[in-house]
């Protein structure tokens, strides 16, 4: 068993961001399946006074849809798997203090496609959450396209 994968946290944003991330999970971890725990963690974004982007009951309904595929793929693949659903209004903050009060040995999240216009202007959440978390980050690539 290797420490920095024996309880992983798993941040997913949506519903393509969890296959995505399983997939990369079940591709490059498929020999350590018995030894690792997934964490999924999903935050809802509050605005902090202002409207927040979607109604709540929507916003927990698509973190339930989240948490089904996760589960669903750790069925098949063999990992034990918590989820773990938080409000807050820094996402970045929200992950980080997740890794600590979920006691993660590692973060692993596979990045989200985007343009070099897109990181610019946004900042690059990749980038700050490999220099400020309190664990090891693992970044792995995009899933294999396997055809059928």
């Amino acid at each position: 068993m290797t420490a920095l994968t024996s309880r992983i946290l798993v941040p997913v944003a949506n519903e393509e961001d969890a296959t995505r991330t399983c997939e990369a999970i079940a591709e490059h971890l498929s020999d350590e399946a018995d030894t690792t725990d997934v964490v999924a963690f999903h935050v809802i974004e509050k605005a902090g006074g202002a409207p927040d982007k979607a109604p709540l009951p929507a916003r927990e309904e698509q973190a339930e849809r989240i948490f089904k595929i996760v589960e669903s793929y750790s069925q098949t693949f063999g990992y034990t798997v918590e989820t773990r659903l938080v409000f807050g209004t820094d996402v970045l903050e929200s992950i980080l203090d997740g890794a600590v009060e979920a006691d993660a040995t590692s973060i692993l999240f596979v990045p989200r496609p985007s343009g070099r216009l897109t990181r610019l202007l946004t900042g690059n959440l990749s980038s700050q959450l490999v220099s400020e978390a309190p664990v090891p980050v693992i970044t792995l690539p995009q899933p294999s396209e396997v055809d059928e």
